[in-house]
């Protein structure tokens, strides 16, 4: 019961934030529901105009059946389908049963009760006189054929109404009696005449919903003698959500039940309990929900305070007196720095958030996901809570360890984003790299991930090795990218070359644990290290050849990428051959870069070990951060070399 008491406090809290209309929580004793047909009154209840409603969202009121209702009669109070407001539903061909006497029952006791609105006695003034859809006809709301029946297609000519564009589907036909119906009412002196913003009527409506309760039992939540719920709200996620978290259909069907007699025997939660932890879920799904198909991830402050999300980009916390955390690639000498001035200003920018947002130890954050295999059964597939500074120590830690050079894409670059940028990898760049496009259509992968990849980011753990190595696998696999995806593929390199220093910096044997620079180091001797430096400087060779040629085809080094990996001393001796000709063409056209790329190759060599020069033992990981740290290295020297003249071509080298 942890999860309910945490949303139930956040509810409570929310509640003394000053917070916009549009963002404010549901009320409770309410649902959210698209709305189709909007009809106006005056306060006697006389019909005065209708019309459709495009893409509109309505709070009504409810009762506890009504807003888990999946099927069978459960009327909302006030606004509802016409299938429940309309009596004369049947006579235009209603095809489904009316529930008009039931909706009826329960909209007269509220109206004759204590808790009773002036906008209440208008609507069952009108809804008595069984002219609901006789109006609407009318009104060229609703559409009917020659015989006076309901249309359930549109096959004439001309555009299809309004009505019937929003109205859901069922093989190929739609069902007019399914529009839902809310009210205005326009009375003199009374400001609002729309009932789904008037929150006098809302707390009407809540004042007799509680009035109504039923016995009272230990609420497991609040721990008090409260009215219990019997039925749980859906609608989580979106309007059409009907998957709920506690289910209660205890009654029909075939129920293993245990050794439990009775419903209340298992767990009690009090209405009001109930209703407010599941409007707070629904409210923080809605503003800061990370969603991927059914699964949801949402964290939050049980205070209200807005904390950053564990798949956010730290550029969009909102801290906007310090810069940029990602320093500018072109004016770092990568060689000295090695990343640490992006661990220092990352540090400064979430402390900086920390303090701004003003959280105290004592506050709580929650992270939960949520996941649904069924249309109607909801699970909580991970949930933990935190203090403040483990939360934000843990996701700092996850921005250090896993930070690399990641390659923007061009729309981000049309958007401000330098083509490489410092940072922890971003969740669909790390879907993109593990899965690659089978993603588009594999919802299940993306969830999968999500969840899995979720302990690395919030519980300092190492990540699933089995995705480290995908990533490895695919960013090796170069050959399999077409020329106009290289952008792609550079993208699949950083966040490969990101989870494998993750993994090591978290290894699970403590003495197999290292901090890899985030730029090309020098002192790193490494086989594995150096056999990537030396692919990176003779596709540089290759490709200043191509360059300067006009040519614009991959190079051997990149087509033979996996090869190498696989046997890396072999593939060596035939990307060496196969340089000998660029070489030579480089020799007349720029003698200078091709002096100081030959030097590089030497220098590297040197550095091996010879015994592990020779093995074709398969590279790991390690051999793309070699990799690229040298090609980033490389694309910083050609920006600060001086161009060389040839004074046969007069070109740039």
């Amino acid at each position: 019961m942890t999860w309910l008491k945490k949303l139930y406090d956040t509810y409570e809290n929310a509640q003394r934030l000053e917070l916009e209309a549009d963002d404010a929580l549901m009320p409770i004793s309410h649902t959210l529901q698209n709305a189709h047909i909007n009809i106006t009154l005056d306060g006697e209840g006389r019909f005065k105009r209708a019309k459709v409603l495009e893409k509109t969202q309505v709070i009504l009121p409810a009762t506890e059946s009504s807003a888990g209702r999946s099927s069978g009669e459960a009327p909302h109070p006030l606004a509802d389908k016409l299938q429940y407001v309309a009596k004369d539903y049947t006579a235009f061909g209603g095809e489904k049963k009316n529930y008009f006497e039931g909706y009826l029952t329960q909209l007269n006791k509220w109206a004759d009760s204590e808790f009773t609105h002036p906008s209440i006695k208008a609507v069952k003034n009108y809804v008595s006189q069984g002219t609901v859809i006789t109006d609407l006809v009318a009104a060229k709301v609703c559409h009917i054929d020659e015989h006076g029946i309901l249309l359930t297609s549109w096959e004439s000519e001309g555009d299809q109404p309004l009505l019937m564009k929003g109205l859901p589907k069922d093989k190929g036909k739609f069902d007019q009696g399914n529009a839902l119906v809310c009210w205005s009412v326009e009375i003199p002196g009374q400001e609002i005449s729309q009932t789904w913003t008037d929150h006098s009527l809302q707390q009407a409506w809540i004042n007799y919903d509680l009035s109504q309760g039923g016995a009272k039992a230990f609420c497991m939540v609040s721990g008090q003698d409260v009215p219990v719920a019997s039925n749980h709200p859906a609608k989580l996620r979106n309007t059409g959500d009907k998957a709920k978290l506690i289910s209660a259909n205890d009654s029909s069907g075939y129920t293993f039940r245990g050794r439990f007699l009775e419903s209340d025997q298992a767990a009690t939660v009090g209405f009001e309990v109930t209703q407010k932890a599941h409007n707070a879920l629904r409210w923080l799904i809605s503003r800061q929900g990370s969603r991927s198909g059914d699964q949801v991830i949402v964290s939050w402050a049980v205070s209200g305070k807005p904390i950053p999300q564990p798949f956010s980009d730290p550029d969009g916390w909102g801290d906007e007196d310090l810069d940029s955390i990602e320093p500018e690639f072109s004016g770092i000498d990568h060689t000295i720095d090695l990343g640490h001035s992006f661990a220092s200003t990352f540090k400064k920018k979430l402390a900086g958030y920390r303090s701004g947002k003003k959280l105290e130890p004592t506050d709580e954050i929650v992270v939960m996901a949520l996941d649904s295999a069924t249309p109607g059964r909801m699970a909580i597939s991970y949930y933990r809570d935190f203090r403040p500074v483990e939360y934000f120590d843990n996701l700092q830690q996850w921005h250090l360890d896993f930070a690399w050079w990641q390659r923007a894409s061009k729309d981000k670059q049309e958007h401000g984003k330098d083509k490489w940028f410092l940072s922890a990898p971003g969740l669909w760049a790390m879907l993109q790299a593990v899965y690659g496009d089978i993603i588009k259509s594999n919802e299940s992968l993306k969830k999968n991930l999500a969840e899995r990849m979720l302990p690395a980011i919030i519980e300092k753990r190492p990540p699933p090795k089995d995705v480290v190595q995908r990533a490895f696998h695919r960013a090796v696999a170069r050959h399999s990218f077409k020329q106009d995806e290289q952008w792609l593929w550079e993208q699949n390199l950083g966040v490969a070359c990101a989870l494998y220093r993750g993994w090591h910096v978290r290894h699970p044997i403590k003495e197999l644990r290292r901090n890899y620079a985030m730029a090309l180091d020098l002192e790193n001797h490494s086989r594995d290290y150096l056999y990537g430096r030396l692919l990176a400087v003779a596709e540089n060779i290759e490709q200043f050849s191509l360059d300067k040629a006009g040519e614009g085809r991959s190079t051997t080094a990149a087509r033979m990428m996996q090869r190498f990996a696989d046997r890396p001393y072999s593939a060596w001796r035939t990307i060496e051959l196969a340089l000998q000709p660029y070489m030579q063409r480089l020799q007349n056209n720029a003698p200078q870069f091709l002096a100081n790329r030959k030097k590089m190759l030497d220098e590297i060599q040197a550095a091996f070990d010879p015994q592990d020069f020779l093995k074709d033992k398969v590279l790991t990981g390690e051999f793309l951060l070699g990799f690229h740290c040298q090609r980033l290295a490389l694309v910083q020297k050609k920006s600060t070399e001086k161009p060389e003249i040839t004074s046969e071509e007069g070109t740039e080298a």
